[in-house]
């Protein structure tokens, strides 16, 4: 049984997605670029509109609802934090009275210390672990995770591979994380979805994917 499950028909410029989808746990999604990984994401997200789509997670209707109403947590490409506000400010924008909460859950992930700085004296590894933190202070139902490990170096994203791969499990609800690598899969997912030219060409965990792969995209993927 699924925890959600979605349709989408968007199309962005000449690009269209079209996809039917169902997903638990943490489901890595991969493809080439200009596959449609992280136009998936923002239509799940409420944030494209889509010319046909049915959505829902954990029993509720979501299609029709705004973006704030879908409760997503969203961690798009270089974190997407405010240059203006400092850690504190980032993890709490728009949560008055959360300070406590956001402190504690930063210290969880290993940068409480930082809660004063501003974003330009963080590293990278540093800043995606403060966006997971504004992430997750909501509470959200799910989790959308683009690329969240790629800019880092090798040491770091270890680190941080390492640091997610025990939060997600104590997070505890759908998530889908966009990555090109396959040892993120290995580490936090339990499926894969290969989305190609904005359509689902194969999905199974890694082990069905390495058995029997549906290209050679798939095939370089795998072998890594």
């Amino acid at each position: 049984m699924s925890d959600w499950a979605a349709t989408v028909r968007a199309r962005v410029g000449t690009f269209l997605l079209d996809v039917a989808l169902e997903g638990r746990g943490t489901v890595a999604l991969v493809g080439p670029n200009g596959s449609g990984k992280t136009t998936l994401l923002r239509a799940l997200l409420g944030a494209i509109p889509a010319e046909a789509a049915t959505f829902t997670l954990a029993g509720r209707a979501l299609a029709e609802l705004s973006v704030e109403e879908r409760r997503i947590g969203y961690v798009p490409q270089g974190s997407g934090l405010f240059p203006h506000l400092d850690v504190l400010g980032n993890v709490t924008f728009g949560r008055p009275g959360a300070a406590a909460a956001a402190v504690e859950l930063l210290d969880e992930l290993g940068c409480g210390h930082l809660r004063s700085r501003r974003v330009y004296d963080l590293s990278g590894g540093e800043r995606q672990r403060v966006a997971l933190a504004r992430a997750l202070l909501a509470q959200p139902d799910m989790l959308l995770l683009d690329e969240p490990l790629a800019a880092l170096d090798a040491i770091t994203r270890r680190q941080v591979r390492a640091l997610l791969r025990d939060r997600l499990a104590a997070f505890g609800r759908p998530v889908v994380l966009v990555t090109h690598d396959v040892r993120d899969i290995e580490a936090l997912a339990e499926r894969v979805w290969v989305l190609e030219k904005g359509s689902v060409v194969q999905q199974g965990t890694l082990a069905e994917l390495r058995a029997a792969p549906a290209d050679v995209f798939v095939t370089e993927l795998v072998a890594d």
